[in-house]
C-alpha cells in the first residue's frame, strides 16, 4: 500500500518542486513487476513436485514388482509402467473412472486413512478370463460382475496391493490390509470431493490388450511423512553395512528364481521320413563344428555364446561372452 502524506509534508513538496530543489521526474514511481501465480482454491495443490517425483521412484519400482508377481500369476509375460503420475482432487478421480469398476480400498499401516486401487473392466475381465482357462485375447462386453468374479479378482488385487511392502521399504516399513471392494464408484465416500489425491496411472500390456490400472493415495494419508518423501531423506544415512546388506537381500531372492537354460549345439535339416525313422544311437551331423561357440538361451531367447564340456559328472557350458550388452533394452 501506498504511503499516505500529511499536509504539511505535502506543503513542503509542493515548494521544493516550485524553487527546483526537486525534480519532478525524480517523484515518478517505478512501480516493481509483481509475479502473480494463478491459483484455484477449489484444487489446491498440496503434493510439491518433490513429493510427487518420490511417490513416482516409490511405484516405478511397485511397477516392476507386480510385472513379475502378476506374470507368475497367470502364467503369462505381463508389462507394467507408470503412465501418469499427477495430482487431482478425490472428486475428480471418482468422476473420471469407468462404472462398473473394481475399486479396492485399503490401508498401508502406519499411513492414515484409506488408498485406492481401481481396476477398470477391461483389466479385470481380460485377468478373469485367462485365470478362468481363457486366453484374454477378446473383446468384452461391460457388465455388472458376478460375486464369484469379484471374489476372484479381489483376491488377485490383495496379492499385488501387498507387494507395495517391498516398493515402500526403503522409505518406510508398511504393511497392507484390504478393507472392501466397490464396484461402483460413485457409492464409495472414503474421502471429501476437494480432498487432494496424487493420482498414479499404471499401463498394463497383456498379449494383444493395452490396459490400465490406478493407484490413488490421499494427501492426508501421507502428511505425517512428508519428509520422509524428499530425495535427500531417502538416500540419507545409507553406510555400506546398509549397501551390502541390500546387496545380500538381493542375492537371497534372485537365488530363489527358477529359469530355464538351454544351450543350443547347432541344427541339422532333415526330411520327413527320415525324421520319422530315428531311433536311439542314430547322428545327425549339424551345421557347426564341435570346436565353435554355441548359443545359450533364457526363456527361449539368446544371451550368451558358451564352450560346451564336462564339470565333474554333469555336463555343462562355459560362458564365454554376453551377445547383447545393452542392460536397458534387456530389461
Amino acid at each position: 500500500m501506498s504511503e499516505v502524506l500529511s499536509q504539511n509534508e505535502i506543503d513542503s513538496l509542493l515548494s521544493a518542486l516550485s524553487t527546483g530543489e526537486i525534480e519532478a521526474e525524480s517523484l515518478v514511481a517505478v512501480e516493481e513487476e509483481r509475479k502473480i501465480k494463478v491459483y484455484d482454491f477449489k484444487t489446491p495443490n498440496k503434493f510439491s513436485k518433490e513429493h510427487l517425483r518420490t511417490l513416482e521412484l516409490i511405484h516405478e519400482n511397485f511397477a516392476r514388482i507386480i510385472s513379475t508377481y502378476l506374470s507368475g500369476q497367470i502364467r503369462k509375460s505381463v508389462k507394467i509402467k507408470i503412465e501418469t503420475m499427477q495430482q487431482f482432487t478425490y472428486e475428480e478421480f471418482i468422476r473420471n473412472i469407468a462404472n462398473p469398476t473394481v475399486l479396492t480400498i485399503f490401508r498401508l499401516f502406519p499411513l492414515e486413512g484409506n488408498l485406492l486401487f481401481e481396476t477398470n473392466p477391461d483389466y479385470v475381465y481380460q485377468i478373469l478370463d485367462i485365470l478362468l482357462g481363457g486366453t484374454g485375447d477378446k473383446k468384452f462386453k461391460s457388465k455388472e460382475f458376478t460375486d464369484i468374479e469379484k471374489n476372484i479378482i479381489t483376491r488377485m488385487n490383495e496379492g499385488l496391493i501387498s507387494n507395495l511392502k517391498l516398493a515402500w521399504e526403503d522409505v518406510l516399513e508398511v504393511e497392507s490390509e484390504v478393507v472392501g471392494v466397490e464396484t461402483n464408484p460413485a457409492l464409495n465416500q472414503t474421502l471429501a470431493p476437494n480432498e487432494s489425491v496424487a493420482l498414479i496411472t499404471f499401463s498394463v500390456d497383456l498379449g494383444k490388450n493395452h490396459t490400465f490400472i490406478n493407484l490413488c493415495i490421499p494427501f492426508l494419508s501421507v502428511e505425517k511423512i512428508l519428509d520422509k518423501l524428499e530425495v535427500q531423506y531417502w538416500f540419507r544415512g545409507r553406510n555400506e553395512a546398509d549397501k551390502l546388506e541390500s546387496k545380500t537381500k538381493i542375492k537371497e531372492r534372485l537365488n530363489g528364481v527358477n529359469i530355464e537354460l538351454t544351450g543350443v549345439l547347432g541344427d541339422s535339416n532333415i526330411n520327413v521320413q527320415d525324421f520319422l525313422s530315428l531311433k536311439a544311437g542314430d547322428v545327425l551331423t549339424l551345421n557347426k563344428k564341435s570346436t565353435e561357440p554355441v548359443k545359450v538361451k533364457i526363456m527361449n531367447k539368446t544371451y550368451f555364446y558358451g564352450k560346451p564340456g564336462i564339470i565333474g559328472k554333469s555336463r555343462g557350458i562355459q560362458v564365454l561372452d554376453i551377445i547383447d550388452k545393452d542392460v536397458e533394452e534387456n530389461e
